[in-house]
């Protein structure tokens, strides 16, 4: 019995989420209401409640079940145990790319992060929660590509610092524009291509070299 509980508490969780992602996608995160979201699903504010504290931490939990299992294929290129990090990168880069572009889940919560969420102050908590995932991103990003440095498979003097920031601009650039204009290019066709020229300008720009 116990066992069910919990597994019906579940469901209904993502019940919840599943109406948010498609109110946030379709309202955008200012005009939505937490009513909005119990009508869509056909419950009360109350089961909204029971689940989250408010609409900020509903919207948190509906990223970070996005998000979660990304950062932890994001992380992999970054383990000292990994004897290949740049094609494990690479790996995940064009899986990323592609998944955007084929999963609806990940299409439509991309989407409101870009597009649907106001970044004009109103919510401070949520706007701190992006630029803290931003940091955690480009610092996961600079970690990987060290351990490639360490590993031999990228040059010594490389900037990983700067290199990372630009990886971060350049994919979420990408993604930005193709979410925002689905119609205009083929993510899924890019992503390798794309991927394979950042790995090249790692390896060849002298733009990305330390200083001495």
């Amino acid at each position: 019995m116990v066992r069910k509980t919990k597994e019906e508490t579940l469901a209904t969780r993502n019940q919840l989420l599943d109406a948010a992602e498609d109110v946030f996608y379709t309202k955008g995160y200012a005009q939505t209401t937490l009513m909005d979201v119990a009508n869509h699903c056909g419950m009360t504010r109350g089961a909204i409640y029971w689940h989250f504290k408010n609409k900020v931490d509903l919207f948190e939990a509906m990223v970070e079940r996005v998000r979660t299992p990304l950062d932890a294929l994001a992380e992999e290129p970054a383990d000292d145990n990994e004897f290949d990090p740049l094609n494990k990168m690479r790996e995940f880069s064009i899986k990323f790319l592609k998944d955007v572009f084929h999963d609806e889940q990940k299409r439509r919560v991309f989407t409101i992060l870009f597009h649907r969420f106001e970044m004009n102050g109103s919510v401070p908590e949520l706007e701190l929660r992006q630029q803290q995932a931003f940091c955690e991103c480009t610092d996961r990003i600079e970690r990987g590509l060290k351990n490639a440095v360490n590993k031999g498979q990228l040059p010594k003097d490389l900037d990983t610092k700067k290199a990372a920031l630009i990886k971060h601009g350049y994919f979420a650039g990408l993604m930005n524009n193709w979410l925002f204009m689905p119609e205009a290019f083929s993510l899924d066709e890019m992503a390798e291509s794309v991927v394979d020229n950042y790995i090249f300008m790692l390896k060849q720009s002298p733009f990305l070299r330390v200083k001495k």
